[in-house]
């Protein structure tokens, strides 16, 4: 993938005299994205990359695509599918120990959007109400783990709440008081609706509870194809993106909702303008303390089987 593609075209004759010719003209080369889930805010430097013309100036076309179910894209890319996707560092561990030939090589998201919420209407203002109350998750594997780490820092554990697969229906099992609190909202998007509804949201930031920081969401790439030449120039189109993101979010916003006239809407707008300080300046950094240090925190907590060398998760690429 990523092949750098000529496309050659036959010069007109202009006049008796002129010899016929060729002339060779370089085509963009196509980059295919994955994004994680159906186009949202946290996709805003991916679109700002298009709108700034920093695709173009990379000699890129960049494809973004919706999957039609979240846990395709990694897989996508592991099949020579497409040139990246997007997901989440906490999964990058979990899909390298099923053996996908994925390594992370760009992020988009560095800080933590995750959080574990309730509502003030509930009783919980301390980690420690969560005792006999229901927890709804999303993702098992990480999400218990998470939750668990956040207990044992107050001195809990899950045998002392009751956890619920609420199968990505975070705010909806809220309301309806199917559980008392939730693990997987996003201090971005969920718990501002939260509280554009009224609902005072307690927001625990896991981080603040004994779970290493993360990337919230990164670029996947097939370990095959870490040398591909679109690749960096794809990184540095999105860094570019980022940069006028940061300049102008307003002007970015207006294109943004022209191209996506769904997202016009109170939430969205919300969510937009409170993105950019998560987002990555250099998506090509890779902080690599912070990738073997979480590593190490799901080998402990018994959610990979094996402890891999960094480069068997993370590439950098220059």
């Amino acid at each position: 993938m990523g092949l750098d593609r000529r496309l050659f075209l036959s010069s007109a004759v202009t006049g008796a005299l002129a010899a016929p010719a060729l002339a060779r003209a370089a085509a963009p080369r196509r980059f295919t994205v994955i994004l994680d889930w159906f186009v949202n805010p946290d996709h805003a430097p991916l679109f700002a990359a298009q709108y700034c013309g920093a695709y173009e100036q990379a000699g890129l076309e960049v494809k973004l695509v919706a999957p039609t179910d979240p846990d395709l894209p990694p897989r996508l890319v592991a099949a020579g599918k497409a040139d990246a996707a997007l997901t989440y560092q906490t999964q990058l561990y979990l899909l390298v120990d099923q053996g996908l030939p994925v390594r992370r090589t760009g992020t988009l998201i560095d800080k933590p959007l995750n959080t574990l919420t309730a509502l003030k209407r509930s009783g919980i203002s301390r980690l420690t109400d969560l005792k006999g109350r229901k927890v709804g998750y999303s993702v098992a594997g990480v999400e218990p783990v998470i939750i668990g780490a956040m207990l044992r820092h107050v001195g809990m554990s899950l045998k002392d709440i009751q956890l619920v697969n609420v199968n990505f229906e975070l705010v909806s099992a809220l309301r309806s008081n199917e559980v008392d609190a939730v693990i997987g909202t996003y201090r971005t998007y969920e718990d501002i609706q939260l509280a554009q509804d009224g609902l005072d949201p307690v927001i625990f930031l896991p981080e603040d509870y004994g779970v290493p920081p993360s990337d919230e969401l990164i670029l996947l790439s097939n370990a095959n194809d870490l040398k591909a030449p679109a690749l960096p120039a794809f990184l540095g189109a999105l860094k570019q993106g980022v940069a006028a993101l940061k300049a102008d979010p307003d002007g970015m916003l207006t294109k943004f909702l022209k191209d996506h006239p769904s997202l016009n809407d109170k939430l969205d707008i919300a969510s937009w303008h409170a993105l950019p300080p998560y987002f990555d300046d250099d998506p090509a950094a890779l902080n690599a303390k912070r990738y073997r240090t979480y590593r190490d925190f799901l080998f402990e907590s018994g959610v990979i089987k094996k402890k891999l060398p960094l480069d068997d998760y993370a590439a950098t690429i220059a």
